[in-house]
Parts: C-alpha cells; structure tokens; sequence
C-alpha cells in the first residue's frame, strides 16, 4: 500500500515534469520551497491512504496532520528544488510509522523510473517496469573504497553548520568521495541499494528519513541518530553498512 500512495504522487510530479514552470515558494526558511506540484502530490497520497485506511491518520510535509500510536507519513517531493532546477533527483516518500518507527515504506523516483519498497521483517526491493522486483543489499566496500552520501543543515546553518563541516571534513578524508544530490529520501534508497556506503545529515523532517531509513535497514543496514541512538526520525540521522555506519560514529560532530 506504501508503494501505491508513492506511486500516486510520484504520477502527479511526473505529468507536471520537469522545467514545469510551477510557482515556487519560500516556506520560512532559507533553500526550503514548495511548489504546487507538493500541494497536488500530497493531495492525492492522502486521499488515496484516507479512503484505503481511514483510521490511520496521514501526516504530510506540507499539510501536516495528526501522529499518534499509527500513521502515515508523507513526503511529496522530496528534492523540491532539484525538481524546479530540471535535476532529476526527486522522490516522493510514503512510510506506516507505528510506535516511533516505520513498519512499512517505499521510496518512488518518478524520474528515474525507480520504486523501493520495504516492511518491516519482509526485505528490501526494487521494481523497476515490468522486469522481476530485485531485493536489495547494502554495500560491502571498505572505508577507503567507499562513497557516502550527506546533505548539507540548509534549515539550521547557524547552529549546526561549524560542527557538520568538521565532520564533513573528517568524511571526506577518511571516505574515498561524498556525494551530496539533494533528495534525502533516494540517498538513503540509494544506500539500501548498495548505489552510495553511507549517509549521514542534521535536521530533517521525519517525512524525510522514515521510508529510507527502513529501507536500508531491512536491506542490512544500521540506522540511528549521531549519538548512535534510535532516535534519528527525530531528523540526525546516520545510515549504513554495519562497518561504514561504524566509521561514521566516530566521525560525528554536533
């Protein structure tokens, strides 16, 4: 069901394509925008989830929305001005959160013709068309072989922006390359794929990490926050193999 709300979403941003010309507006803070394209992607996962499950509140980006015990979680689209750019790093994210943690969730990239599905206990999978779905496993590679993804503290640079670029710093000297595209959602799809070692960012939303961070977990990952805790919904968030994830602990600077 997480794939089929995806999906719906991932269908509105898809006809409105690319260099769409929607109008983009600040939300408050600096780099943080939402297009019309947000309001209408958001609008249909809801009432598709609202008319699927309607005692399961729904919780979106844009919108918000009741939490409680159970909800959906939502994230339209995700990498918002990489879509209004014409850079097709977009996603839009769908996760069933019970108890503080998502128990189901997929990832679908309307551009890159990519949908990622996880539940909890159930594996982690890439449908891509028509062909077979393809479970997915982290990577393998060393430290000095691997490239780790991040994403910068756009929304809290005066207060996280000194201690992130130490441990940027610190990545980029112990790690082979980072990568920085600018969709939390497909770089942590993109590590449960084996595509990126590593991931590692401050201040996200929960609609940001809650579907890829269960993914890469049901691919063989470690998700916690920066003090190696369980709390990264909470938006800090480091994710990886066992050993990068490891290696990114030791790394982490607030």
């Amino acid at each position: 069901m997480a794939a089929r709300a995806a999906e719906t979403g991932a269908t509105i941003v898809r006809d409105a394509g690319l260099h769409s010309g929607t109008s983009l507006a600040a939300k408050g803070l600096p780099g943080d925008y939402v297009t019309d394209v947000d309001l209408a992607s958001e609008a249909a996962i809801s009432a598709y989830l609202r008319e699927a499950t309607p005692d399961i509140p729904v919780h979106g980006e844009e919108g918000g929305g009741e939490t409680g015990d159970q909800y959906w979680v939502v994230d339209p689209l995700d990498g918002t001005t990489n879509f209004a750019h014409g850079f097709p790093a977009v996603g839009v994210s769908v996760a069933l959160v019970e108890r503080g943690l998502p128990i189901a969730g997929s990832v679908c990239a309307p551009f890159l013709g990519t949908t990622y599905v996880a539940g909890r206990g159930e594996g982690c999978w890439a449908h891509r068309g028509d062909a077979e779905p393809v479970r997915l496993k982290v990577s393998d590679r060393p430290a000095s072989r691997a490239v780790v993804a991040t994403g910068f503290p756009f929304r809290r640079k005066a207060r996280l922006l000194q201690g992130y670029l130490i441990t940027m710093t610190a990545a980029l000297a112990r790690f082979e390359d980072l990568r920085r595209p600018g969709a939390a959602s497909l770089d942590l799809a993109w590590v449960a794929e084996g595509v990126f070692d590593g991931f590692f960012e401050l201040a996200l939303g929960p609609w940001d990490v809650a579907a890829g961070g269960l993914l890469i977990q049901e691919a063989g990952g470690v998700v916690t926050d920066w003090d190696g805790g369980p709390a990264w919904m909470e938006g800090d968030i480091m994710a990886g193999p066992v050993a990068i994830h490891a290696e990114l602990l030791s790394l982490a600077i607030r």
